[in-house]
């Protein structure tokens, strides 16, 4: 049997010493029919010249600026031809074969529009890692978190999570999606420039009836806050920015004015506990964050066909408030807020 066509598409800006770290694992791995591709986003440091000396066998994407993680890959990807692409993060080790479980499981059902592998802490890799672990879930005000990492609390792997399960969104560190679903959804949201885009991609493909899988037998180790660290302003300022946007985007119109109503709530204490702790950017990422949603809402946003809200609760979906488990109720692992029996 042929193998279907794979492109791992590396996004890079200025991450040449990720490049030197990482890059040999991937082209390491032992998936026969895979090309390695990295679109560069207008990086000023050497890691096209770095690439083109040492890996000429890599084929370079350079794309005109720093276009963020979404419009970088949207750019990059309409130039890609495979069946399946794999975004990958610069900052992340990969496995040998781990290619083959992900592609086995989604040939065996062709309604898996998504898939992420297993995702592991590369400084400690007995533990998860923050962005993915093993699979995304959402409450139903929007927090994301996941199989392994609820807030700030990461697990250690026991292999308590490794069955090959539906969730609700796969992480954009390391996502294998179909080439024609992408481009059916025309891709990532580029306003969303970088954070939570591939959670709102998982969404609309829900939305459009395709299903999102993590699949453990296949690992990989993250660095994490490669490109933003944590904390930094012009994170938390996306992260809240998005959230409240995808909610808008994808929830029903009376269901998402008053979850979002109680988000601004909720977003409000945040930034005033940040303040009262001394952390006066954080306060004031939150507060830019909810103006530039309003501007969004009012200049921005734009209505895309979809079709009619499904009945059905979402796989990953919870149905609980997160914060509420997690701050009042003391619960801090997944397993803990997630009924699994």
């Amino acid at each position: 049997m042929v193998q279907p066509s794979v492109a791992v598409v590396i996004l890079n800006w200025n991450g040449k010493k990720f490049l030197e770290q990482f890059l040999p694992s991937v082209l390491d791995a032992t998936y026969a029919n895979c090309k390695i591709i990295v679109a560069d986003n207008a990086s000023d440091d050497d890691s096209v010249s770095f690439l083109q000396q040492k890996y000429p066998s890599v084929e370079i994407i350079l794309n005109p600026s720093n276009e963020g993680f979404a419009k970088g890959y949207n750019t990059a990807l309409k130039q890609v031809e495979a069946a399946y692409y794999v975004l990958l993060n610069s900052d992340v080790e990969v496995t040998p074969s781990w290619i083959e479980p992900i592609i086995e499981l989604m040939e065996s059902d062709k309604k898996i529009g998504a898939c992420q592998p297993k995702i592991l802490s590369f400084n400690n890799k007995s533990e998860f890692e923050y962005a993915g672990a093993s699979g995304g879930w959402i409450d139903s005000f929007g927090y994301p978190f996941t199989r392994g990492r609820v807030f700030d609390v990461c697990e250690k792997d026991m292999g308590q999570y490794d069955d090959a399960t539906p969730c609700f969104w796969a992480t954009g560190a390391a996502m294998f999606v179909r080439s024609d679903v992408y481009h059916e959804m025309n891709g990532l949201d580029e306003y969303f420039f970088a954070h939570q885009e591939e959670i709102d991609l998982c969404w609309r493909m829900q939305l459009f009836g395709y299903k999102i899988y993590v699949q453990p037998k296949s690992v990989v180790y993250h660095v994490g806050g490669g490109t933003l660290p944590k904390g930094n302003s012009r994170k938390v300022f996306l992260n809240f920015r998005n959230n409240l946007i995808m909610l808008a985007k994808n929830l029903p119109f009376w269901k998402g004015c008053w979850k979002i109503s109680v988000r601004f709530g909720l977003d409000a204490v945040a930034a005033w506990k940040g303040l009262l702790a001394g952390e006066f950017q954080y306060f004031m990422a939150i507060a830019k964050s909810h103006i530039a949603f309003m501007n969004w809402l009012l200049f921005v946003k734009r209505t895309t066909p979809k079709p009619e809200y499904p009945s059905y609760i979402f796989n990953g979906w919870y149905r609980g408030m997160l914060i509420w488990d997690y701050f009042f109720k003391n619960k801090k692992i997944f397993k803990e807020i997630i009924d699994t029996k």
